[in-house]
Order: C-alpha cells, then structure tokens, then sequence
C-alpha cells in the first residue's frame, strides 16, 4: 500500500499540534495569575465574560473544523481550487457572523451580562463591561486567523499556525504584564493587549497564507462571495459540532452545580483535581486536530482502508503518551495537590478524584479520539447524537442520581462520567468497524 503520510510528516504535522495545545493552557494559567493581581472584583468580571466568550469560541472552533474538514478532503481529491475556495467561504462564514457577534456584544454589553448573570456588585459590573468591549472588539481578527489556521493545517502546515500562536500569546502575556504591573490599567490592561494580540496575529497569518507559494490561498475577490454547495458542506460539520460543544459546556456547568451542594472541601477538590487533569488530555486534542487531516484528506482521495488505518495509529500514539502522563500523575498526585495547598479532607478528596480520572483515561481515547475520524468522513450529525445521548443520560443523569438519591460524595460525578465514556467507547468503536474501508457513505 502508497501510504499517504510516512513517519517524518506525521511527526511534522502532529508535534506543532501538541506544542500549541500546551501553549494555550500554559498562557491560560499566566493570565489568572495576572489577573488575580487586581483584586476579586476584576477576577469576577473577567471571569464571567470568559464563560460567555468560552462558547463563543466554542463556535468559532466548530466552523473551523468543518473548514479543515472540506479543504482536506477536496486536497485529498487533488481539487485545488475547490480547496481554495473552502478558505474564501471560511472568511465570509467566520467575519459575518464574528462581526455580528460584536456589535451584539457592543451594543447590548450591560443588559447581555444582567440577563445572564443578574444583579451582580457595581465593581464587578464595571470590570465586565470593560473586557467585555475589549474581547468583542478582537472576535474579527479571532475568525480571520482561525479561519486561515484551518487552511494551513487541512494543507499539512501545522507549524504556521503554532508559530502564529506563539507569537500572538507572547504580545498577549507581554501586554498584560507591562499593562497591569507598569500602566496600572486594571481590567483594561488585560483586554487591550487580547485586541492587539489577536490583531496582529490575524494580519500575519493571512499575510503567510496569501504568499503566491502556497497552492491553496484566496485568489480572487468572488472567493469570498457566498457559494452555497460548500458553504453547505462546512457547516454540516460545524453546526453539528457547535451544538455538540454548546450542549456539552451546558452539561458541565450543571455538574459544576450540583458539586457546589457539596461543600467547600468537596469544590475545591473537584477544581484543583479538574486543573490537574487537564494535561491528560492535550495529547488527544492534539492528534485529534491532526487526525482532521489526515483521515480528511484520505478519505478525498478514496483511500478510506488508510482513513481507518491512520486513526488507529493515532490512537495508539495517545495510548503511549497517555500512559507516561498518567503514571507520572498517579505517583506524583500527592505532591501536585500540595502544590494548590489543600489539606485535610480537600487533599484527600482531591487525591483521590486524580487517581481515578488517570486510571480512567485508558477509556478517553476510544470515546473522545475516535469521533475526530467520524467527523473527518463527515458525519459530525452521528457524534453530536451520541454525545448528546451520554451526556444528559449518564454523566448529568447518573451524577444527580448518585449524590441526590444515594448521597455519594464528589467522587461520584467521576464514576458518572466514567460511565458515559464507556458508552461513547463501545459504541463508536462498533460504528468504526462497520465503517466500509471500499465504498463512500
């Protein structure tokens, strides 16, 4: 068998991957920490445009991915300029509906934030306001450089769009700082630099994607100009998983609030043990992304027995890096809990949630990698059904059933959860065996 992808550009396309998903968690942690510095009424308001900016984002991500999705699979099928006109309507999908997104976000900032958190303190009202103006202002240049990240990634160019990232979280990081420690510029000072970051990544990478080398680019203005058939083709990928993210965050913030029930030790434990786990699953965004396309670009090209062939061997990647990360998490948990200074029944509790979670994770793969195939092959509408299924029935239904009626402690909305991926496990894995390897569904 011609394999599409040997050993050397797998490794080219799937390490910048890894490098940008722990870019983006290690800034995260460097902008709370910044922003802890302002006092509770800043982390507050901050913290409440995030969750709103979280599944804006969400969104943004999904059409993104459906971008990648229908550029791979028209360069699998050697149509270059069907594949270049993917990244014309990426831009007219992404900076309508980001630009429509601000001015609602502009114009409607206070009543947005009191209809959806209520009567909060004038401080944090006023703090919120002002990022919020700030990060609606940066979604534009967010959707133009997603949507030439996706460009570059479904061409096998994953190391652009890291460059671009590091470059943008370095003026983020270096803005905040220089705007909060030196200019004194409060919540301001952490909304600006997110502008001019995001500002300049977006100019550069469209600079780097417009460059005549680059085979697939937007080569005329009627590129940008709506075409239906493809614009179809890209959200039947991205609605499906928008509401697959969107329902998703939804069910996690109910958790969220049914472990409040719990107590002060059983709050902290679940964040702190949340915060830790969160490196178990970098690896598999990472070659999730990259499974996107490669099975993508198989699957264009007709070779659908390599789609599946490559999927596995992604997974089996995870496997190997999920058994060094969870080992090294396992024995070291108590050291890292200590790290957050919990103690007594908090630093059991806490203990107790990382172990089981990096035991667990030998489940994750086949129920959270698996579905990258199937929305790779495009049938995204199939794994928004079954996530949406486990989601309410298992990890939100079991979880209230365990603490409400059988009164378990917070250990119990793990077990629930566990639960929900063994179903996503067994029953993707049943749907990837009876995926032909010969004839396109």
């Amino acid at each position: 068998m011609n394999y599409l992808y040997n050993r050397k550009q797998l490794y080219n396309l799937l390490v910048p991957l890894m490098i940008e998903q722990l870019l983006i968690v290690l800034v995260g942690m460097a902008d709370v920490l910044m922003v802890a510095t302002l006092g509770e009424a800043a982390v507050s308001g901050v913290s409440l445009v995030d969750s709103i900016n979280n599944l804006i984002l969400q969104v943004l991500f999904a059409i993104a991915a459906g971008g990648t999705v229908v550029c791979a699979q028209f360069i699998g099928g050697k149509d270059e300029r069907n594949a270049s006109k993917v990244g014309g309507q990426l831009f007219f999908l992404t900076g309508i509906s980001m630009l429509l997104i601000t001015i609602i976000l502009l114009i409607g900032n206070h009543s947005i934030l009191s209809l959806i958190f209520g009567q909060v303190e004038a401080s944090v009202m006023d703090n919120a306001m002002l990022y919020m103006a700030c990060t609606a202002i940066s979604f534009p240049f967010l959707g133009i450089y997603h949507s030439s990240a996706a460009v570059f990634r479904a061409m096998g160019n994953t190391r652009t769009s890291m460059l671009m990232s590091l470059l943008m979280n370095v003026i983020n990081i270096a803005g905040n700082a220089f705007c909060i420690f030196v200019l004194k510029m409060g919540v301001l000072g952490v909304g600006i630099p997110t502008v001019i970051a995001r500002a300049i990544g977006a100019l550069a990478i469209l600079f780097l994607l417009q460059k005549k080398e680059n085979a697939l680019r937007v080569k005329s203005f009627s590129d940008l100009l709506p075409d239906l058939a493809i614009l179809k083709k890209i959200l039947s990928i991205g609605i499906p998983n928008s509401l697959e993210s969107g329902i998703f965050n939804l069910g996690k913030l109910m958790l969220q609030s049914l472990v409040s029930t719990l107590g002060t030790a059983s709050i902290a434990a679940f964040a702190v043990a949340s915060n830790l786990v969160t490196y178990l699953y970098l690896p598999g965004n990472a070659l999730g992304a990259g499974m996107l396309t490669i099975v993508g670009q198989c699957y264009g090209a007709g070779e659908y027995q390599q789609a599946k062939y490559y999927a596995k061997k992604l997974i089996k990647i995870n496997y190997v890096m999920l058994a060094v990360l969870s080992s090294i998490l396992i024995i070291g948990r108590s050291f890292f809990v200590s790290c957050y200074q919990l103690t007594g029944l908090s630093a059991t509790l806490a203990q107790g949630l990382v172990l089981s979670h990096a035991i667990a994770m030998i489940i994750w793969p086949l129920a959270f990698q698996t579905p990258y195939y199937f929305r790779a092959i495009g049938r995204a509408t199939f794994t928004m059904i079954i996530a949406v299924f486990t989601m309410w029935v298992f990890r939100v239904g079991l979880a209230y059933v365990f603490i409400k009626l059988f009164h378990m402690n917070v250990l119990s909305v793990w077990y629930a959860m566990y639960v929900d991926w063994i179903f996503r496990a067994v029953i993707y894995v049943i749907a990837f065996r009876r995926q032909p390897d010969t004839i396109k569904i």
